[in-house]
């Protein structure tokens, strides 16, 4: 888990409810050993200001392109993304990259204009959905809804400030949407989405993203 700001504590609860052990990274040693990294939520800039000292975004870089799985949420999609639409306010610090997408910060404006919405899974995504909850020992955590009352191409979706994904290039398969827009996107072992599926009672993407750990 990348614990240099951000939702770190969130997703942590969530990998810990599906049976995970979690450690902290926060310089590049702390990469040794990994199986797999979260990129949290929060803010794309200080992310990238607290990291640049160590080489840090450098190494996960590396690490990626060695194949390791990594799940980025709202801002570590930013960190992610091979081009950013708006990329002054990132002028002069790392990034990661390594996902073919184009992706705009802070899409939908102020904090006010941000809130939940329903996210539509992908066929593909969905059918991964259902094996993954079969393969899995322990529950979902309570939703509020019956099972059988939960579609199974749906989720609920926190959008906090969040990016846009403006363009999806080859080799990207998007894994959900909102509306007409992709919000969920993966490209090899990289899972990435505009959200923050932490802040919902649902496991779903955490689930898909893990079953490539």
């Amino acid at each position: 888990m990348l614990a240099l700001q951000g939702a770190v504590r969130e997703h942590a609860a969530v990998l810990r409810l599906l049976g995970h052990n979690v450690s902290l990274v926060r310089i590049p040693a702390d990469l040794a050993g990994v199986d797999g990294l979260v990129l949290p939520g929060g803010e794309s800039t200080a992310i990238a200001r607290l990291a640049r000292p160590s080489g840090l975004l450098t190494e996960i870089r590396n690490r990626i392109d060695g194949g390791l799985p990594v799940f980025g949420t709202c801002a570590g999609l930013i960190l992610l993304a091979d081009d950013v639409a708006d990329p002054a306010a990132l002028a002069g610090l790392p990034t990661i990259g390594g996902l073919n997408v184009t992706v705009r910060r802070n899409a939908f404006g102020a904090q006010l204009a941000s809130g939940e919405a329903d996210v539509e899974l992908t066929p593909a995504a969905a059918r991964a959905r259902s094996s993954a909850a079969m393969g899995h020992a322990r529950p979902d955590p309570p939703s509020g809804l019956p099972a059988r009352e939960r579609a199974p191409h749906r989720m609920r979706g926190v959008f906090i400030r969040a990016p846009r994904i403006e363009r999806v290039g080859a080799g990207v398969e998007v894994m959900a949407t909102r509306g007409d827009e992709p919000v969920a996107v993966r490209q090899g072992a990289v899972v990435a989405c505009t959200f923050h599926p932490e802040l919902v009672p649902d496991p779903t993407l955490h689930r898909l993203w893990l079953g490539g750990v």
